[in-house]
């Protein structure tokens, strides 16, 4: 449910049940949720998250919609501290979401494991200190923000990187460990822990595929729950399609995004989705998800969204077009395909290396065939003259 800071990386197979969705001749889908629980996760900056809750009607209205929080810990204050224990006392539940500071990359992933370690250790003794109490402890999987920054800016020098990632197949296998030993830490203190997760990790999934982990140092790893991060708002093309055709692969979905980045080039290309928009997503989203993760709370109140949800129908059919149907699955056909290609593409180049030996020895042996029979008749024709 956790953000995707400034980045314009944009990063389908579902068992049609007629109970809850169906397909029109013209290929559109209706689609049929039921009421989840939300929770809003929550990134703000200290002193923009003190003004955000100094507002009396936002703890009410968050309890009213029976909802819970996902607070992300860049930093572990006092204030902070206040702010959690305020929505604690309203009965709000709260999701502790790990986070580093901004210079050590923000997102937990393979290059961070002892600082995702030691931020675990530190938010122990933090909660003690302060008395505090969670629903539960969220893991954010992304590439760091150094990453982000090269992808969204196409430095060559990510280039050289990506590419001396690419074969350290160990490493996806450290990382996978180190994070299966830190969730059973966590879970061994008390806590859920809840994994979220890039939307492209599911089409990973489905080639067998460790590209991604390699390249961009994501961790495909689960505790009790994981949350597929499908933002529409990168691609408003696919609407609410892009949710229903990721669907079936989540056990948690995460909606958004309901904020802008603070880039208005970036906001201009990715906008933040609207009321219509956001409803739409959720209904479909809480078709699959008992549980509807929503990315951001920050996004939500400035536009006024939380005292809407308080009415919202849950069970209004939503109608997915055919076109935004048949493009989120073409969308998930090329991402899978791209996946496999570059996860098969050593074997590629040397079945390539091989057809072009066999080819040229092919070659080789047809031109010696035909000198020869150019020779055998040649030398008829001679003897042919001599006589």
């Amino acid at each position: 449910m956790p953000r995707i800071r400034r980045t314009g990386f944009v990063l389908l197979s579902v068992l049609l049940a007629t109970s809850a969705w169906a397909v029109s001749p013209a290929g559109a889908v209706v689609v049929v949720g039921k009421r989840p629980r939300l929770v809003f996760a929550s990134d703000s900056d200290t002193p923009k998250l003190e003004a955000l809750f100094a507002d009396p009607t936002l703890i009410p209205d968050v309890k009213d919609l029976d909802a819970g929080v996902a607070l992300s810990l860049p930093e572990l204050s006092p204030e902070r501290a206040q702010v959690v224990r305020r929505l604690d006392d309203a009965g709000v539940p709260v999701i502790a979401w790990m986070a580093l500071p901004a210079s050590a990359g923000y997102y937990l992933n393979a290059t961070n494991v002892p600082a995702a370690e030691k931020r675990f250790a530190d938010f122990e003794e933090w909660t003690a200190e302060n008395g505090l109490r969670w629903a539960g402890v969220g893991l954010d999987i992304e590439p760091s923000l150094g990453d982000w920054a090269q992808i969204q800016q196409g430095r060559w020098g990510l280039l050289t990187t990506l590419l001396r990632r690419a074969f350290d197949g160990q490493g996806v296998v450290r990382a996978r460990a180190a994070y299966q030993n830190l969730i059973r830490e966590i879970q061994a203190h008390g806590y859920q822990v809840q994994t979220y997760q890039l939307l492209f990790l599911a089409d990973e999934r489905r080639v067998h595929s460790t590209v991604l982990e390699r390249l961009f140092r994501i961790v495909d790893v689960r505790g009790n729950d994981e949350a597929l991060m499908v933002y529409s708002s990168f691609n408003h093309v696919l609407d609410g399609a892009l949710v229903w055709a990721y669907g079936e692969d989540a056990q948690t979905i995460a909606v958004g995004s309901t904020a802008g980045s603070g880039d208005p080039k970036v906001d201009q290309k990715f906008a933040p989705l609207n009321w219509d928009e956001f409803s739409r997503d959720l209904i479909v989203a809480s078709h699959f998800s008992k549980v509807v993760g929503v990315y951001s709370f920050e996004g939500c109140v400035r536009q006024g969204f939380l005292p809407k949800l308080k009415y919202l129908n849950w069970e209004r059919p939503v109608t997915l077009s055919a076109a935004s149907v048949a493009k989120a699955r073409s969308f998930r056909r090329r991402v899978q395909a791209v996946l496999w290609t570059a996860a098969h593409l050593l074997y590629i180049a040397i079945a390539c290396l091989l057809l072009v030996g066999w080819l040229v020895v092919w070659w080789r042996k047809r031109r010696r065939v035909r000198q020869g029979a150019f020779s055998l008749a040649g030398t008829a024709a001679r003897d042919a003259r001599a006589t």
